[in-house]
Order: C-alpha cells, then structure tokens, then sequence
C-alpha cells in the first residue's frame, strides 16, 4: 500500500511514528472525450489569454486573487517553507471526545495508520486506550499543503485518521431555500411512516450495497467490445524531419537566386579593319 505521509503522532509524552495511506479509492469509470469527426481523444491545453499561446510548466507562478483581477503572488520557495515548517511539526492528539459527538457532516476522507520503524508498541498502546476508553482524538496536521483538523479513531484493529472539516468550512443550514418550518405531521401519516421505517430496519452491512450504475456501465462496454463496436483514434501527424529539412533548404535556395545579382555581361569588343588602319598610317 503506497505511502502517502510519514510523521509523528503523540498524545501526552507518547511519540508514534508512522505512515499513512489511502483508506478509500475513487472507482468512477472515467470516459474519455473523442473527437466525433476522427475518433481522437481531445487535448486540452494551458493558454495564457493575453499572450495567446500554450504556456509551459516553468512560467506558471502561484497567486492569491484578493480582489477582481488583484493578485499577490506567492514564490514556491515560500510555499515550500512555510509547509516544511508545518510538516517537521509532531501530529499531536490535542482533545478526546466521543465519536458520537461530532456529526458526520464534518467527515471528510479516511487514511490508514500504520506504525513506522520502532513504533509498534506505542502504537499498540494508543489502540488498546482509545477501544478501551471508546474515545477518539482531535488533531491537526498538514496534508497536501493544508492543515487539516483531523479526528484519530480505531477501524478493525488499525488506527485511522479522518480529516474533517473546520466549522467555517461547513455552510450554515439557514441557507438552504426553501426548508419548510416545522410542522406537527398528521398523527396516522406519522404512525405509518414509522411502521415503514421498523419493516425496513435492519443491521448495517456495507457489503449488501453495490454501485448498480458503475457495474451497468461496465457491462455495457464489455458488450460492445466483444461485439467489436470500437474505433481507434487517428494517430497524431509526426512531422517528417527530413521532408522538413528538404523544404527548407529548397527554400533557402529560391530565396538565394532572387536575392543573387545577376553577373555583369562582359564588353564586346568591336572589330577594326586593318587594311584601313594602315591606309592611315601611309599616309
């Protein structure tokens, strides 16, 4: 399982070295975008609006929009600092609390614990005081340049951390439109409704639930594969180096008899007649 973060975790005097790990994994079935016309996957590009052209890695900076069209910049040396700062910090357990009090509105994603090198006791050790004590622990720590409030908890014999978010993060419920005010149910409707919910009340068994769309879905594509109803992308045009290079230089070519003067047509020479040079000289 791929590491994803090595830090401390201390609660009190108590240091644990570990590493974290993905809990959960996204199993969206990604479709891609073709183009209709040739069966090309679409390319999407990074362009600078202004300048009108793709623009590279190394010309991208990192900035904060205070205001429309106001920005402050921030240098990755910055950025880098003040993360390193953070994740050289210890994780430490700051509070204990109940599970049942915090509503899972706040839960955001789940990491597995596991001890690193030396750090199995102490591991052992905050595992079997949390299941004894059926607490959990409030901390914070830095993941993918955040700090997260995260609540440390056990989940079949393994530690793990859910990130949850902070208060200011969790939109207020007097926002939502159109809620209706509380009202007293008619008392049958409410009888019947609770009769439903006790027929339909059972244990929870997450393994009974299956994503019926994601599984339609790949049924379908495996039908049309088995049918050969596929297509294949044109392949990009490879620009020929050596046609490129003949053109040039038949280009410069051209270019050079246009730009040549054109060489200077030697002097005839006009022809005398002897006999009379010397009829002149006799006389």
């Amino acid at each position: 399982m791929h590491t994803m973060w090595k830090g401390t975790i201390s609660f009190g005097l108590v240091n644990i070295p570990v590493k974290m790990h993905a809990a959960t994994e996204n199993k969206d079935v990604k479709l891609r975008q073709l183009h209709k016309e040739c069966q090309s996957p679409i390319k999407y590009e990074r362009v600078c609006p202004v300048c009108d052209r793709e623009v590279k890695n190394d010309e991208i900076v990192k900035a904060y929009e205070y205001a429309k069209n106001k920005f402050v910049v921030l240098d990755e040396e910055e950025l880098q600092a003040l993360k390193k700062e953070q994740e050289d910090k210890a994780v430490e357990i700051v509070d204990f609390v109940q599970l049942e009090e915090i509503d899972p509105i706040y839960f955001e994603k789940s990491y597995y614990l596991s001890p690193n090198e030396g750090g199995g006791k102490a591991y052992g050790l905050l595992r079997a005081a949390l299941m004894d004590t059926g607490k959990i622990g409030i901390a914070k720590m830095i993941i993918r340049s955040k700090e997260q409030l995260a609540v440390i908890r056990v989940y079949q014999n393994t530690l793990v951390v859910e990130t949850i978010h902070y208060p200011d993060e969790v939109r207020k419920v007097q926002d939502v439109p159109n809620v209706p005010e509380q009202a007293e149910p008619e008392k049958k409707e409410l009888e019947t409704a609770k009769m439903l919910i006790d027929q339909l009340t059972t244990e929870f068994d997450p393994e009974k639930y299956k994503d019926e769309y994601r599984t339609a879905l790949l049924d379908l594509i495996e039908e049309k594969k088995n049918k050969e109803q596929v297509v294949t992308g044109e392949k990009q045009p490879v620009p020929d180096n050596v046609t490129n290079l003949m053109d040039a230089l038949q280009a410069s070519l051209d270019r050079a008899k246009q730009d040549k003067p054109k060489p200077k047509q030697p002097k005839r020479k006009t022809k005398t007649n002897t006999g009379e040079k010397k009829k002149k000289v006799a006389k």
